[in-house]
């Protein structure tokens, strides 16, 4: 049985449930949670048009609406994964 290839994106992994993308790994202390709030059709594909992004603490003990350090909304999923790597690379990076 051959192991899952963990899909990336400019080095951070990647997991897609329905309309939510996770961005990062829930090991480190930040990650980016894109929700697609909006679509339209393309010749056959769906293309996001709205798109969430959020900064959230990972850490279990914080409650779910308190996790949310930055938010924003971006009418395309470039531009929202373009704003969510920056602020996961800074937020990863700040000195503790």
């Amino acid at each position: 049985m051959a192991a899952k290839a963990t899909l990336k994106y400019k080095g951070y992994p990647l997991r897609r449930k329905d309309n939510l993308i996770y961005f990062g790994s829930m090991s480190d202390k930040y990650i980016i949670m894109l929700q697609i709030l909006g679509t339209k059709k393309v010749k056959d594909m769906d293309v996001a048009t709205k798109v969430s992004v959020q900064l959230q603490l990972t850490d279990p003990d914080i409650k779910s609406r308190d996790r949310v350090v930055k938010k924003s909304e971006k009418d395309s999923l470039y531009a929202a994964m373009d704003v969510a790597s920056v602020w996961l690379d800074r937020a990863l990076n700040q000195r503790q």
